[in-house]
């Protein structure tokens, strides 16, 4: 296959720094699949109608998608949705493989043109992939000057959890901290950076946190969304005299609710991952129900206007990742195989990094600024009224200035 000029010179830039691994550059090309998949969506038949009328209003504490959103995305998959010009989009990124501990992993590395750009990897969970970070990449790779003039930008990380879209399934014992592991070997040995910076999501967060605490001499800043801890009560609060404001009060219900109304997901793939993965697997229309209920419940109910882009395109671009790379039922199993990954205990972990949390009002998780500070050097709290879960869909900007703020914390 024929790569530009300017696409090799990156390949060299980076096997420069890790002789000992076999970078290789990859681009995805999965056309050949999207007529199957169009045959498989058009032929899959949906219920004429509602089985009971008015359930089903893809709000925190319903009965699961509705059959109108379901319709209305399998209608854009069929009849608006270009796969091709969403390939394209994702190829503007440098994509490369390297074999781990015996693990391929797939990831991207955009860097900037600053010398002193700071390594920073990006950590996605579940439904998500490296996709979720499409929006803010490159402009984390460009000079960005804070009201005090100085100057940050990034040399950005995007790796593909195992299991996840490019990044093939795991061995079976596998665990987030085998994953924190060879994320480390891909940061410091593999790519040459002796010391980095993380932002971290869902899973991600999980996996950051593995680095952030076990990797405290490499790990020198760290950004998250959310954080591996069991988030607070309402009880707990109040014990604890923490006074909410009002954007805090609806995460605190969302996070109940969560919790409480929403955990079915979380329960079926944490001990039958085999049954919802072969039910799904060849099943394009089954993984959009299962996936888009999932982003739906866990964004901000105003997803997709600005400066939200987590749109339908955006959902179906996931979804597609998901189906055409045969990895739903790989990357369900994650669940299964860390079932006791979130703490009960707050506790702070051997390591002085600063830690950057960002609070998104419809962020299905809550954790106020009193328990974050409990895991970590906190130096900043930052809160957002707009945005939920998949923050670098639903509010690009936010995520991006956010990262950033963290970027002048790194001292390597």
């Amino acid at each position: 296959m024929f790569f530009p000029l300017k696409w090799w010179s990156l390949v060299l830039a980076v096997t420069s720094a890790s002789s000992a691994f076999d970078v290789k550059p990859f681009r995805i090309d999965l056309g050949a699949k999207i007529p199957r998949l169009n045959s498989v969506v058009k032929n899959t038949r949906l219920p004429a109608k509602d089985l009971y009328p008015g359930v089903g209003s893809d709000k925190i504490s319903d009965k699961g998608i509705s059959l109108e959103s379901l319709r209305g995305l399998r209608t854009d998959w069929l009849e608006n949705f270009d796969w091709e010009t969403q390939q394209a989009e994702l190829n503007r990124l440098n994509h490369y493989t390297v074999v781990i501990d015996s693990q391929t992993v797939h990831f991207v590395h955009q860097k900037s043109r600053d010398p002193d750009a700071v390594p920073v990897i990006l950590l996605h969970g579940w439904p998500g992939s490296f996709h979720e970070f499409s929006p803010i990449v490159e402009s984390l790779t460009q000079s960005w000057t804070n009201g005090t003039g100085k100057n940050v930008s990034f040399n950005v990380v995007v790796p593909s959890l195992p299991g996840f879209v490019f990044s093939p399934a795991p061995p079976a014992n596998w665990t987030v901290n085998d994953t924190a592991r060879i994320f480390n070997t891909l940061m410091t040995e593999v790519l040459g950076y002796p010391t980095y910076a993380l932002h971290a999501t869902d899973w991600g967060s999980v996996i950051g946190y593995s680095l952030y605490s076990s990797f405290n001499t490499t790990v020198r800043a760290a950004h998250f969304v959310m954080i591996p801890f069991l988030p607070p009560s309402g009880e707990q609060l109040a014990a604890d005299n923490i006074t909410l404001s009002d954007d805090q009060n609806v995460a605190l219900e969302r996070s109940i609710d969560w919790l409480t109304l929403n955990g079915g997901y979380n329960t079926e793939q944490s001990t039958k991952p085999n049954d919802i993965g072969l039910a799904m697997y060849d099943s394009p229309v089954g993984q959009l129900t299962w996936i888009a209920a999932m982003i739906k419940l866990a964004s901000d109910p105003r997803a997709g206007t600005p400066p939200s882009v987590l749109n339908n395109t955006a959902i179906l671009t996931s979804v597609s990742l998901y189906y055409l790379t045969d990895s739903f039922l790989s990357s369900v199993w994650i669940y299964a195989q860390n079932t006791n990954a979130f703490n009960t205990v707050y506790e702070k972990p051997p390591t002085n990094a600063p830690l950057v949390f960002s609070f998104f009002k419809y962020n299905p998780g809550f954790w106020p600024k009193e328990y974050v500070a409990k895991v970590g050097n906190l130096v900043s709290y930052k809160v957002h009224d707009f945005g939920g879960h998949f923050a670098g869909l639903d509010n690009p900007p936010a995520l991006l200035e956010d990262i950033r703020e963290m970027g002048f914390y790194f001292k390597a």
